[in-house]
């Protein structure tokens, strides 16, 4: 037996575990999902990933459409309520610890990425009223759309529109719609440029790699 071969067999127990283990179980869960959701709509147009911690939760009558291809890693978390509506395209991935809170519709577009520990919402709390304790005073919602190869860095809340093409940078807060194709940071987050023009300059380090937030106007 060969170094070459004895370094392949070694890796068999790993290819075992992480390979075809890691498919039987995603395939698992997805049964899971269809199984325990028969009273509202779930949809998986095609071979999905769903890794360990997946938990979708539709107490009500609300809907999930995943496209084919989509990989939803780690700790991917889904809550639908009432008639909610969340629509993922083809190819596009969750890494890590991702949550989606949806009561109107999130429709999220084909070959997204969101990075660690984004969050995606469709409402706020209200708080205007001193003599009400906020979760008193109910939400504000509405609809949420996030283009086709938008790009979600680690750490970021999405509670507003983000353009096809758009790239929101680490640790930003989304409140305002991110126009198509632009570059985004900050906390709340604000345009910083357009992605299909030349940089003016090198990007702040603190909006992460490989870029920032999202927000507000364009600047000129």
């Amino acid at each position: 037996m060969t170094s070459i071969d004895r370094q392949q067999l070694r890796r068999v127990p790993w290819t075992l575990r992480y390979h075809a283990g890691a498919r039987l179980a995603s395939d698992l869960r997805r049964l899971a999902v269809v199984v325990t959701h028969r009273h509202c709509h779930v949809e998986f147009r095609g071979p999905v990933r769903l890794g360990p911690g997946f938990a979708l939760h539709i107490p009500d009558r609300g809907s999930l459409v995943v496209g084919a291809g989509v990989e939803l890693r780690r700790g991917f978390v889904c809550e639908i309520s009432g008639d909610g509506r969340v629509t993922i395209g083809d190819g596009s991935i969750f890494t890590g610890g991702a949550l989606i809170q949806c009561t109107t519709s999130i429709d999220i577009g084909r070959r997204c990425v969101f990075a660690q520990a984004a969050m995606v919402v469709d409402g706020r709390h209200r708080y205007d009223d001193p003599t009400r304790h906020s979760l008193d005073q109910g939400y504000d919602y509405r609809p949420l759309r996030i283009g086709d190869g938008a790009m979600i860095m680690s750490k970021c809340t999405i509670v507003a529109d983000v353009g096809e093409g758009a790239m929101v940078g680490a640790h930003s807060l989304v409140l305002r719609p991110v126009p198509p194709r632009c570059l985004a940071g900050g906390t709340p987050a604000v345009v910083l440029r357009r992605l299909d023009q030349p940089a003016p300059g090198p990007i702040p380090e603190a909006l992460g790699d490989p870029a920032g937030g999202a927000a507000a106007e364009v600047a000129p």
